[in-house]
């Protein structure tokens, strides 16, 4: 039985890892469907808002770095989730307090909702991939999944509180947010002094503010990783907003865009958690990170190439859950294992580069992509067919990744 449960990577710090990231996936899930209703609200302006989330995690990278470079896991870890938590006080302070008018708080919400997203499942994974970069291999499927029954969970709570929106808008969603976030940071910090096995972990990062900037240009495989982080989000991008139009014309209600939200939410998390508790680690030792990502650029091609054929609200559903599976079940868990064999400066600065602001900048180009073709007068079932090009290149990437 033992060895059925380490080969397939269950022990006592993957779980309790798990459910650190399930924490965390818990408290963004509950804002998820509300960051997309957002979106369907400012349509026309998400170009502009995604420049704006691109801009503020630029500016706050080097913040980051700064503080990660004098500090050591456990004070990156309470100093982030803090700034965060007292970020979602404030929101809910200014949606009760009428302080902007809707309009205005929806834009500001989706904007500061890209960037939370990002910043806390990328500090997680500094704290994972430093204190189990040799276990990566065994352990991520596994943690990954813990990060699955967390967003299921979130979701749920979504459809749950999905009624009060009209009345009492983002409270409920913002309170238990909140709630989930403080437990993740008391776990975090129990894994970080549990399983601390390397001294260099409970030591200052050192290095300077710009290291993940420098680094990006300096080396090489961060700047192939780097890019292959920037065209994976601007290709999702290309999916997002072209599905986004399509949702617009099936309902105007706002409760039935959340409830369908969530809905995509229940169906595509159990898809991916049984990838990742029994799955991921065959894929892996079977396939190798290298085809993994390789395979990522296509199936970009085949959600285009339905979008083409099928521009429907089921085929939206569809497609919005083959990417979301394959990235969350196979992908992200892939490029951890990669990231994991970095050095420690890169791991803990230039990581969250990659995963915030380059990919960030990433849904900028997507959009700005999209609003090319609208420039061209190409339908919007037309234009992800000009994307094809970009998804191949996302393939060669994935091999330059993984070629060491």
């Amino acid at each position: 039985m033992d060895h059925f449960f380490k080969k397939f990577g269950f022990s006592k710090a993957s779980i309790l890892s798990g459910i650190f990231l399930a924490l965390i996936l818990c408290s963004w899930y509950s804002i998820r469907s509300i960051r997309n209703e957002m979106a369907v609200q400012n349509v026309d302006s998400l170009p502009w808002l995604l420049m704006a989330a691109a801009i503020v995690m630029f500016l706050m990278n080097p913040i980051y770095s700064w503080v990660a470079s004098r500090s050591n896991l456990k004070k990156i870890l309470t100093m982030s989730y803090s700034f965060f938590i007292l970020n979602i006080i404030a929101l809910i302070g200014i949606f009760e307090f009428d302080l902007l008018s809707n309009e205005n708080f929806s834009k500001m919400f989706y904007v500061w909702a890209n960037i939370y997203s990002f910043f806390t499942v990328s500090i997680f994974w500094v704290i994972i991939i430093n204190i189990f970069k040799h276990e990566s291999n065994n352990y991520y499927g596994i943690i990954s999944a813990g990060g699955s029954i967390g967003a299921f969970a979130g979701a749920t709570a979504t459809r749950y509180f999905a009624e009060s929106f009209n009345e009492n808008g983002i409270l409920l969603f913002g309170l238990f947010a909140i709630s989930m976030l403080i437990f993740a940071t008391f776990l975090g910090l129990r894994i970080i002094d549990e399983f601390n096995k390397d001294n260099q972990n409970t030591n200052k990062t050192g290095g300077g503010s710009l290291d993940s900037v420098k680094n990006i240009f300096l080396d090489n495989q961060i700047r192939n990783i780097a890019i292959f982080m920037h065209l994976w989000p601007a290709l999702m991008t290309v999916h997002w907003i072209t599905s986004i139009g399509i949702i617009d014309d099936w309902t105007s209600d706002s409760s039935t865009r959340i409830n369908f939200f969530g809905l995509i939410d229940q169906i595509q998390i159990p898809l991916t958690l049984i990838i990742q508790l029994f799955l991921f680690n065959f894929f892996l030792k079977s396939f190798g990170a290298k085809n993994i990502l390789i395979s990522y650029g296509f199936i970009f091609v085949i959600v285009y190439i339905g979008y083409f054929f099928f521009p429907s609200i089921i085929f939206v559903a569809i497609a919005t859950i083959m990417l979301r599976v394959f990235e969350y079940g196979i992908s992200k868990p892939t490029r951890e294992v990669v990231f994991s064999k970095l050095n420690q400066n890169n791991r803990t600065k230039s990581t969250v580069m990659v995963e915030t602001f380059v990919a960030r900048a990433g849904d900028l180009s997507g959009s700005g992509f999209i609003a090319g073709m609208k420039y061209l007068t190409l339908s919007s079932s037309v234009a992800p067919l000009f994307a094809i090009p970009i998804a191949g290149v996302l393939s060669f990437l994935g091999y330059k990744i993984t070629k060491k």
